[in-house]
């Protein structure tokens, strides 16, 4: 999945900071911060500077692949808090660039909901903190669909020829396909993913759009009735025009973890806990949450996000999440398989895709 954090167009409230402990300041008052630009609301950043007494050194990448190769060339040094892809993590991990963490340095640790935690690139939880998360889902117009969507399914009537949208995102786009046929989206069986390439063919006709960017723009403006999203633009989306429907698919749906973590060999390891552990902090959690627009894992903040954001910031009570996976890692076979059948079903929608 694409990570864009977006800013949301809500002013937030006065900040009123717990009092609670965090991890202490460092000796050396600088914490080297290595992340996507736009991960945090100004004001938490602030704070934590004005609270600590540690400036913030906050330095960006624009892709995932980027980030591995500078911490790689600096030998797991140079950077203090690196926040990147699920994916990405379970190289940086394997290759001995994370530092082990020291929990008890973590005072607001357990706010981290559980839901995020154990995940295939940290099994143990022993080098991540889930910092934010990106829930694939269905977002559309009712006004301008006969359809109550409910499923992946229901993107396949007739009624929504040349009507939706989807990001030009392969392993979300199929794993739909595999998803309404009954299997994983992580399913390696090569017969599966040609089942799944076969029920995608289906779809062209319906399809409008295939493009990574600016979506929800297309669906405000009524160029599509519906869409598969990723989460920061369905965020804007719903702030923009409420009256649009969220979906989370029937068959159920992929997501992702964006975490952090300290490098292994970080100048400054003791600043970092201490920003970490603010971001932790649930009223500062929440307030970077309905910035970024993505969703909380943070349980203690899911408490505190704001009725306009919750809908779809949080996930609802009802939803059932054992069908929910999370996007992994898979074999080269599969990886090729899926590019197939992905190269196929755009050459048989006859739209121009931006990627």
């Amino acid at each position: 999945m694409k990570k864009v954090c977006l800013a949301a167009v809500f002013v937030l409230s006065a900040a009123l900071f717990s009092s609670a402990a965090f991890a202490a300041p460092a000796k050396n008052k600088v914490v080297n911060v290595f992340t996507w630009e736009g991960s945090f609301e100004q004001e938490v950043l602030d704070a934590f500077e004005k609270k600590t007494g540690v400036k913030i050194n906050y330095v960006n990448f624009d892709l995932d692949e980027t980030m591995l190769a500078k911490l790689q060339a600096a030998k797991g040094g140079e950077y203090d808090v690196i926040i990147a892809d699920d994916y990405i993590l379970e190289t940086a991990i394997a290759e001995g660039l994370v530092k082990k963490l020291d929990k008890s340095k973590l005072k607001n640790y357990k706010n981290v909901n559980p839901f995020y935690q154990k995940q295939y690139f940290d099994k143990n939880d022993e080098y991540t903190v889930p910092y934010c998360a990106g829930i694939l889902s269905i977002i559309y117009d009712p006004a301008l669909t006969k359809v109550d969507i409910k499923s992946y399914g229901d993107l396949w009537n007739k009624s929504l020829k040349n009507k939706v949208g989807i990001i030009a995102s392969f392993r979300d786009i199929d794993g739909a396909a595999l998803k309404i046929l009954g299997y994983g989206i992580n399913d390696g069986d090569i017969g599966h993913i040609k089942a799944a390439g076969k029920k995608l063919k289906e779809l062209a006709p319906n399809i409008r759009l295939i493009k990574n960017d600016n979506m929800h723009e297309d669906l405000i403006a009524g160029e599509i009735a519906a869409g598969i999203m990723y989460t920061s633009q369905v965020t804007s989306a719903k702030l923009a025009k409420p009256s649009l429907k969220l979906v989370f698919p029937s068959e159920g749906t992929g997501f992702n973890v964006i975490s952090a973590f300290i490098p292994v060999n970080a100048p400054n390891p003791e600043a970092a806990y201490a920003f970490i552990d603010f971001l932790l902090d649930a009223e500062n959690a929440k307030k970077n949450y309905e910035f970024i627009g993505f969703y909380s894992t943070n349980s203690a903040a899911d408490k505190l996000i704001q009725p306009p954001y919750k809908e779809f910031l949080t996930l609802p009570e009802s939803l059932d999440k054992s069908k929910m996976e999370i996007l992994e890692n898979i074999s080269p076979e599969a990886e090729a398989a899926h590019e197939v059948i992905w190269t196929e079903f755009k050459k048989a929608t006859g739209v121009s895709v931006s990627e």
